[in-house]
């Protein structure tokens, strides 16, 4: 592989900015201010290809579409109007390719390709295709104006925590603290908004796990991509035509844990399986990690309740499963195309015992030496708390240690930082 200069898009699709790069960072040859360490940067395939090297046929008019690595989503949004994101924004396509029933026949060859079927009865359907190709499809009467497609298409080459660290990724939460939560096995949740990056960082943590680690990811459509050599991957199934054959999250979170994971990831938190992997984490699963679709680092404990409301819990026992579960919260933002890690949390109980978030904070210099935790989180930014907890390196490796909660959680005494009981 030839040495290449920084340039946005490498190691991921061109055109897809997945974080911010400074200009004068871009240089030539390897060893340059561009390439730390003399790297050798990924290069980017001329074209997607499917799994076994096969064109993308199955698309029809769209191939010219999904097989352009640039290419980050396709939306057909009804009878001639196709729209085509290279990652700065969906573009209106200025010629009308298909019309609607060309778009409802490739609508349902492309669903009934991912093995699921999609037609009046079950108008709403999510599939993926090859490595990771993900298509939605909806079927009028539930579409007012005909057919839809959502083609989502995952990076060509493979995304690291090097080469994110190297462009920039971690200039607000640094890649050691991260590093160092994968390394004590500590529970991981990754926030954000739709399309902030929070599959592909995930997948890119996942990697630096020990080979001798074994992983059970469990999705509703498989869309992780880990290069690790023990990593095994669980997909939802819907029920046939008859009603019968489906195989719930709830049931495959279960499934899972006879499986003896090393690793336990839920690929995205989204309803009542939330209960199974709380309960799985509380039993001394360590080390495991999901995602969950938030605007706001405030607005994750929100998330949570509503999610263990649709599985029966009440808000206090969600709250007390949530803080003993799960460790560090990192909370991923994407803003005019840059995607970027923004902030570090964790959970704690209020006065109330009500679930709560406090932000993590590196002090400046400090890199992943110490870890500060002040107040609640309250609407777009940190509020001031009570309490404030500093951990060295060489302080205990609990869930009080150094990038767990600040200090121990427990019935009788404060929460650190969160200014009430637990």
């Amino acid at each position: 592989m030839t040495s290449a200069v920084l340039r946005p898009g490498w190691g991921q699709r061109p055109g897809e900015r997945f974080v911010a790069r400074r200009a004068d960072a871009v240089t030539g040859g390897a060893g340059g201010a561009g390439s730390p360490g003399g790297a050798q940067l990924p290069v980017t395939p001329s074209r997607r290809l499917a799994r076994d090297g096969r064109e993308l046929d199955e698309f029809g008019v769209l191939r010219q579409f999904v097989a352009d690595p640039a290419v980050t989503d396709v939306f057909i949004n009804g009878p001639g109007e196709v729209w085509v994101d290279r990652g700065d924004g969906a573009e209106r396509h200025p010629h009308p390719l298909l019309d609607e029933d060309e778009v409802r026949v490739l609508a349902v060859r492309l669903i009934a390709t991912g093995g699921r079927h999609v037609d009046e009865a079950t108008p709403c359907m999510d599939v993926r295709l090859h490595d990771g190709i993900r298509v939605h499809a909806v079927l009028p009467p539930v579409s007012t104006s005909g057919t839809l497609l959502s083609i989502r298409l995952p990076r060509v080459t493979t995304i690291t925590v090097d080469g994110l660290e190297a462009s920039g990724f971690f200039a607000d939460v640094p890649s050691g603290a991260v590093r160092r939560l994968l390394d004590r096995r500590r529970n991981i949740l990754l926030t954000g908004a739709g399309g902030s990056g929070k599959t592909t960082f995930l997948g890119a943590l996942l990697a630096l796990a020990p080979p001798t680690d074994r992983i059970v990811a469990i999705e509703d459509v498989a869309e992780l991509r880990v290069d690790h050599p023990h990593f095994l991957s669980l997909e939802a199934r819907q029920a046939n035509v008859e009603g019968a054959g489906a195989v719930s999250l709830e049931r495959l979170v279960r499934e899972a844990l006879r499986m003896r994971p090393d690793r336990l990831v839920l690929g995205e938190c989204r309803g009542a399986e939330i209960r199974e992997l709380l309960s799985a984490l509380n039993t001394g699963h360590d080390g495991g990690a999901g995602t969950l679709h938030a605007n706001s680092l405030a607005d994750v404990p929100a998330r949570m309740e509503a999610l263990g409301a649709l599985a029966g819990l009440g808000p206090t026992a969600v709250a007390r499963q949530t803080v003993s579960a799960i460790h560090s919260v990192l909370h991923l933002e994407r803003r005019h195309g840059i995607r970027r890690l923004a902030r570090m949390g964790r959970f704690a109980l209020d006065a109330h015992d009500r679930l709560c978030m406090v932000e993590v904070s590196i002090p400046p210099g400090a890199d992943d030496l110490a870890v500060s935790g002040g107040g609640p989180v309250s609407g777009g930014g940190p509020v001031s708390g009570n309490a404030s907890a500093s951990v060295s390196r060489s302080g205990p490796v609990g869930r009080g240690g150094p990038l767990g909660r600040g200090g121990p959680v427990s019935r009788g005494g404060p929460a650190p930082g969160a200014g009430g009981r637990a």
